[in-house]
């Protein structure tokens, strides 16, 4: 399967984590939530598949284009 890059649209700092790694997700799934200038923003998986890794952890800051997480995906 292709691994495929969930990267963060803004800059901000990981709020919450809503999956865990191993976990099925489906495509526009939230991943997790960026607080970002105190509005709370979802990264939302582009693929179906499952999560193999997250990069970051609740209280880390993010960069915009950072890669958050890495998903294998389905049918990719």
């Amino acid at each position: 399967m292709a691994h495929k890059e969930i990267t963060s649209d803004v800059s901000g700092k990981v709020w919450k984590i809503e999956v865990q790694e191993g976990a099925e997700i489906d495509e526009d799934e939230s991943i997790m939530i960026i607080d970002s200038m105190k509005m709370e923003i979802p990264v939302l998986s582009a693929v179906s598949g499952r999560v193999v890794r997250l990069l970051v952890k609740e209280g880390d800051p993010v960069a915009e284009g950072q890669t958050v997480a890495t998903i294998d995906a389905e049918g990719v």
